[in-house]
């Protein structure tokens, strides 16, 4: 959530951030409510303090025996008028809490200004895309003949975007969680299995509610919603406390199976693995002071890289410009995997820094040696989405007798299995 000070000092500095995200939100309704709510802390604060001064004359009075009767009167008439204003407090808090929650984050001054997507800078392309004497398949086709991906089953017992996971490719899939998980702890993550269900104040908290509700699948009749990602339970791991600063950074890496609606994808990617319900995702998650987070972003980005340089897939980096940068983040680098049988680069990691926004809305500080307490500042990103580089092997791994090579660092994890051959 974005800083209530700041609203009050500087709310043109969040309008040039809205203009710059070619968002058109009017901050005159959001000012009013925040003005509506100070006044009312303002008269409450001041009736507190008369009754404060009045309950130490009505106990002078009571110890001179004195008659109190207009003093109870008063402190009576300055209780009820307390409540009511409490009870105003609460609704006008509530009432610009709703509209605040959907203000996105600020953007930080060095993400480019622009919109679509394929506009996004790069800044770094690594690795040779693969030479092929053969037209290359896409991924669907692939897996399809092989033996290894089921699309229509998958449809069958649940809805289309749905795949079922066969044989080597079920058991690949399963090697790439552990690799991954693997070489992240082996890189000072801490591993972390947290619950696959969530409280709706988790979902608050990183900032899919209440603006992406539609994109979120729930179950019915109780405050449980699926995860999205691994970025809503670990990083609510820490909601509501005070992290030593000794401790931080603290970084994490969860596996978790992800869950989305698609609600606003209609029609995008309907072929093979690429936009799906359920996929598995591999995320790192880092807790950090605000001074580090420039630093913690660059490293988080190395971190998921490290796993394509390992698995000698060709990708290239961008840097988000500021209409295509996403709700909480104050900036992006998305990480794009070359697929070949779709000639194209698709976004397999993005890293972002969300500054303070996501800790102040899920109260998560540190404490200075000074003894004062901070927001810390919170990072996450892929490394990587599963689904996504189990595509990018079968692409860029292919033969022209449809089998297809797989990178000597998932040998170990595949029982010695070096490719994937035809049944």
């Amino acid at each position: 959530m974005i800083d209530p000070k700041l609203l009050k000092k500087d709310p043109d500095l969040i309008r040039a951030s809205l203009a710059r995200r070619r968002m058109p939100v009017d901050l005159g309704a959001l000012v009013s409510k925040d003005e509506s709510r100070r006044q009312i802390q303002k008269e409450g604060d001041e009736l507190r303090g008369n009754h404060k001064r009045r309950s130490e004359e009505m106990a002078r009075a009571m110890r001179m025996k004195a008659n109190t009767d207009t003093l109870r009167a008063e402190l009576r008439t300055l209780s009820t008028r307390i409540s009511e204003l409490e009870e105003r407090q609460r609704a006008a808090d509530s009432a610009f809490e709703a509209e605040a929650l959907l203000i996105p984050n600020l953007l930080l001054p060095d993400v480019p200004d622009g919109g679509p997507p394929e506009e996004n800078p790069v800044v770094s392309v690594q690795g040779e895309k693969p030479a092929f004497d053969f037209q290359p398949k896409p991924h669907w086709e692939i897996g399809e003949s092989l033996g290894i991906l089921d699309f229509e089953r998958a449809a069958k017992i649940s809805r289309a975007r749905f795949t079922a996971l066969l044989g080597a490719g079920a058991r690949l899939e399963r090697a790439l969680i552990s690799f991954m998980m693997d070489l992240h702890a082996s890189r000072g993550y801490t591993e972390i299995w947290p619950p696959f269900l969530v409280n709706a104040a988790a979902m608050r908290g990183t900032g899919q509610l209440p603006k992406f509700s539609e994109d979120l699948f729930k179950c019915e009749g109780q405050d449980l919603w699926l995860v999205p990602t691994a970025e809503v339970p670990v990083t609510n791991f820490h909601a509501g406390e005070i992290l030593p600063a000794d401790r931080l950074p603290l970084r994490y890496a969860a596996y978790t199976p992800c869950f989305r609606a698609e609600a606003g994808a209609a029609g995008k990617d309907t072929r093979g693995m690429i936009r799906q319900h359920q996929f598995d995702k591999v995320e790192l998650v880092k807790f950090c002071r605000p001074e580090e987070s420039e630093a913690e972003l660059e490293s988080l980005r190395r971190d998921a890289e490290e796993v394509l340089r390992r698995l000698g897939l060709p990708y290239r980096v961008v840097v988000l410009r500021s209409g295509d940068t996403g709700f909480a983040s104050a900036k992006t680098y998305d990480i794009e995997v070359w697929l070949p049988g779709q000639t194209a680069y698709r976004e397999i990691s993005s890293c972002s820094t969300f500054t303070d926004f996501q800790a102040r809305r899920a109260m998560i500080r540190h404490r200075a040696k000074s003894g004062e307490t901070a927001l810390v500042h919170t990072l996450n990103g892929s490394a990587l989405a599963v689904g996504r580089t189990l595509i990018a092997l079968l692409e860029n791994g292919q033969r022209s007798d449809g089998s297809v090579a797989l990178p000597s660092a998932l040998h170990p994890y595949l029982g010695g299995l070096t490719e994937i051959s035809k049944p």
